[in-house]
């Protein structure tokens, strides 16, 4: 059987971007190995049906209720000397996909843009997210800034699609879930 003449491999369409000029030499050798190999990497990847997609670990938290949160975050984040924002990011099944440091505030604060809390559930397609924070004075009571951006942040969620489950204060061995106390309700 006639084989199918290859076509030239400068024929081929590039579709990764590329720096407007490597740096060195080097980086030059890269990318035009890159290039060079691309056709073959794709057969090969087809030939030995390589999964271009990660590996998805099974065996994901699922978060029920807020001591599920506490239980997950509570043992690094009580022990931080530094306000930390997180997100959690969950699936359709409650399970964690992600979690992300959105914030590192300073002793006894943290300035949140509701753009920066949402921004990787958008990248990620995260119907919904659990927002918890430390107070490293001991202390886990919602302050008025807390409560107030919380509300900011579930309308902004009503407006992009992504639930805000709850929103959790952690201070040392204990926590608060702000939708518990119904906190979160404008």
């Amino acid at each position: 059987m006639p084989r199918k003449k290859q076509p030239k491999q400068e024929e081929m369409p590039l579709t990764i971007s590329e720096p407007a000029a490597p740096a060195t030499p080097e980086g030059e050798a890269v990318l035009e190995a890159l290039r060079s190999n691309l056709a073959l990497l794709g057969e090969l990847a087809a030939r030995y049906q390589v999964d271009f997609q990660p590996e998805r670990p099974a065996d994901r938290p699922q978060i029920n209720s807020p001591q599920d949160v506490f239980n997950l975050l509570g043992p690094e984040m009580s022990a931080l000397a530094q306000e930390q924002l997180r997100v959690l990011l969950l699936n359709t099944r409650n399970q964690v996909m992600a979690q992300r440091i959105v914030y590192q505030g300073n002793v006894n604060s943290s300035i949140v843009r509701p753009a920066e809390v949402f921004r990787a559930a958008i990248i990620d397609s995260a119907p919904s997210i659990i927002i918890s924070h430390n107070h490293p004075s001991g202390n886990p009571t919602p302050s008025p800034e807390d409560v107030s951006i919380t509300r900011e942040l579930v309308a902004g969620g009503k407006l992009l699609g992504i639930d805000v489950l709850d929103h959790i204060v952690i201070a040392g061995s204990k926590w608060v879930s702000l939708k518990e106390k119904k906190l979160m309700d404008s």
